[in-house]
């Protein structure tokens, strides 16, 4: 009988820690209880920085692909806008809204195991919009310096874009980005040259000579339209026929 009563205390009891194999079911269950409007917010409760929004899609991958862009709304997107661009030698892991931060801690699992023969970073419009917080210029350069670096621990060829072009952010009114843009594009193109990786310069192809977006490649000033992508297509293609030769 007391044997019996503490096997159903165990049963019953609340696990003794968060880790758990299933994690990511677990999550996405308490997220769908929750009205429409919370669930972004929860979701960034239990998983910070996003590690299960793509979980089940690495887990299908069965070959490891040539080329892994990683990023946030801007690499999200231009699967939306051009999904024949993409495919299973050409992956997307793009998540909207994500900072350096936060792409920097999912980097491993959502390039490294993967096993791509390179990968392409493009992070810092929501750094600078503040999306998780304050952070310093060299707070960001290291996280991209640390993604390099995770890549080339593993002999994954690494690509740098460019940030793109704005003068304001429409969920931050207030914010004036284009001058601090342009320092880190700065600061990207010299660092890929110390590094002899690639640097991909959409800044150039797409930007006003104040520091906007051409208005015929957006929709919102911040995020590229179809014809925004198209551009970014051109501009990239060359160095993606280079990789692969």
């Amino acid at each position: 009988m007391f044997a019996t009563i503490i096997a159903l205390a165990a049963a019953t009891a609340q696990p003794q820690t968060a880790m758990t194999d299933d994690a990511c079911a677990r999550i996405n269950a308490q997220v769908g209880q929750k009205a429409k409007a919370e669930q972004d917010g929860i979701r960034r409760q239990l998983d910070w920085p996003n590690l299960c929004r793509y979980a089940e899609e690495n887990a299908k991958v069965t070959s490891a692909p040539r080329i892994v862009f990683i990023g946030d709304s801007i690499t999200e997107f231009w699967k939306r806008d051009q999904p024949t661009f993409f495919s299973s030698a050409v992956l997307d892991r793009g998540i909207s809204g994500q900072t350096s931060e936060q792409i920097l801690l999912r980097f491993y699992q959502d390039v490294v195991l993967l096993k791509p023969d390179a990968v392409h970073i493009l992070t810092g419009a929501n750094d600078i919009a503040g999306n998780t917080g304050l952070i310093t210029p060299e707070a960001w350069q290291n996280n991209i310096r640390t993604m390099v670096d995770l890549a080339r621990a593993r002999r994954i060829k690494v690509v740098l874009g460019s940030l793109l072009p704005a003068d304001a952010f429409w969920w931050n009114p207030s914010m004036r980005p284009a001058q601090q843009l342009a320092a880190m594009n700065g600061w990207l193109r010299e660092y890929a040259k110390s590094q002899n990786v690639p640097f991909v310069d959409y800044y150039a192809a797409m930007a006003t000579p104040t520091g906007g977006m051409k208005r015929e490649l957006t929709d919102d000033g911040v995020h590229p339209n179809k014809r925004g992508y198209d551009v970014m297509k051109s501009v990239v293609d060359p160095t993606l026929r280079a990789l692969a030769e």
